[in-house]
């Protein structure tokens, strides 16, 4: 998730620039090797919104610190932007010192903690094998996901193992706060553009119910939730995971809201407007009616046919499957011509009628779905705001044009 200028080096360059500084981790027992979770808050730029973590492994006799992180890509792959676009994405593994890898966030204003792990010595001598082994160039490769394989999954996963699986024992068992699509919308919600087009471009899987463990997909959920872990501790007994943890540098950037953004009255009330627009310009200005329904009949269309691409041809399974291609789905370009034919004053032809009515017969399916028992999908907002809209231009472009009087 932290896209900054390190992350554009290849990893052979990494690891050939890191080796000495390494050098002391790859031998330290366990019984000298500290383990941290760093945690780096949210940025500014929209790419840095879910923010970014760390492995920290010290070296408590020298005091050498290495950070390992997932959130490292390369431009000068093969087809990068191609596969960006299928949703075949591929990240990398990185590791740098510590002080270096902080550096930059601390520049920038974004938070950084350290958890201090309660690891025994063969947990944290595991856990650095294991770290050096991905660190490798044939091993450093994986396939990106959003919400499953990210840079905030993977350390958790590395730490899980190291634990023997109790990390995610403990949190499955506890439910999430949010879903996907919630914090998706809460950590957007600074680019409200960008917000409304994941919102409108998620599908059901986005709103399915999650537990923690899902939800740690997320640095800072990660962080919180591991101040509840209880491991084993050397005498039978147990102990927290978390046994220090140190805010290295304060947040100094606008924090994001706790909670995600209700779209519901919103995009109801843009939808009113809208609707109110199109009756009005029908009725007083024809050309700024066809205009306006060209726009809105486009902008459907397009959505539509960027759903469809998103559900049959990428992998990107957390939009397949989207309810809102039925609100929005390209039968909208076969009513094109007939606004323009609306505004001359011209009858409406008999395939425009059909294709009014199938898209009224499907906007009316896509809230009746809504309202079923056991539906996923959260797509309110955009039902609100879709329903006037198609009304409007349904009822406008069966309606003979009426002309303004004039004296």
């Amino acid at each position: 998730m932290s896209l900054t200028a390190r992350a554009l080096l290849l990893l052979t360059l990494v690891v050939g620039l890191l080796a000495p500084a390494h050098a002391d981790i790859d031998n330290t027992p366990g019984a000298n090797l500290e383990v941290a979770l760093v945690s780096y808050g949210p940025g500014e730029t929209y790419w840095e919104r879910f923010g970014h973590d760390a492995i920290e492994l010290r070296d408590t006799v020298s005091g050498q610190s290495v950070n390992f992180n997932y959130g490292e890509f390369n431009f000068d792959e093969k087809d990068f932007f191609i596969n960006f676009a299928r949703g075949r994405m591929h990240y990398l593994m990185g590791a740098s010192l510590s002080s270096s890898d902080e550096s930059y966030y601390i520049e920038v204003g974004r938070s950084v903690t350290r958890q201090k792990l309660a690891l025994s010595a063969e947990q944290a001598s595991a856990l650095r094998d294991f770290l050096l082994w991905n660190l490798r160039t044939e091993n450093a490769t994986y396939d990106y996901d959003y919400y499953i394989s990210n840079c905030s999954t993977k350390v958790r996963d590395a730490l899980n193992q190291a634990l023997g699986g109790a990390l995610k024992k403990q949190l499955e068992a506890k439910p999430a706060g949010m879903t996907y699509r919630q914090q998706t919308a809460r950590l957007m919600s600074a680019q409200p553009w960008l917000m409304l087009i994941l919102d409108l471009g998620l599908g059901p899987y986005a709103d399915q119910p999650l537990n923690a463990w899902q939800e740690s997909f997320l640095p800072m959920v990660l962080q919180t939730e591991l101040r509840a872990i209880q491991v084993a501790d050397a005498h039978g007994g147990v102990q927290p995971l978390v046994q220090d943890e140190q805010i290295i540098s304060a947040n100094r950037l606008n924090t994001p809201p706790e909670h995600a953004p209700d779209l519901r009255m919103p995009l109801a009330l843009a939808g009113l407007l809208l609707a109110a627009l199109i009756v009005a310009t029908w009725r007083y200005w024809p050309l700024g009616y066809a205009l306006l329904s060209t726009t809105y009949l486009l902008l459907a269309g397009f959505v539509g046919i960027a759903a469809l691409v998103l559900w049959t041809l990428t992998t990107h399974y957390s939009a397949w499957a989207n309810a809102n291609l039925l609100l929005f789905n390209p039968l909208a370009f076969g009513l094109l011509a007939t606004a323009w034919r609306t505004r001359r004053g011209l009858p409406v032809s008999r395939l425009a009628q059909r294709l009014i009515l199938l898209q009224l017969v499907a906007t009316v399916i896509a809230v009746l779905l809504h309202a079923l028992p056991g539906t996923v999908q959260q797509n309110q907002p955009w039902l609100l705001f879709a329903l006037p809209c198609w009304l409007a231009l349904a009822w406008t472009l069966r309606q003979p044009l009426r002309r303004p009087t004039t004296i």
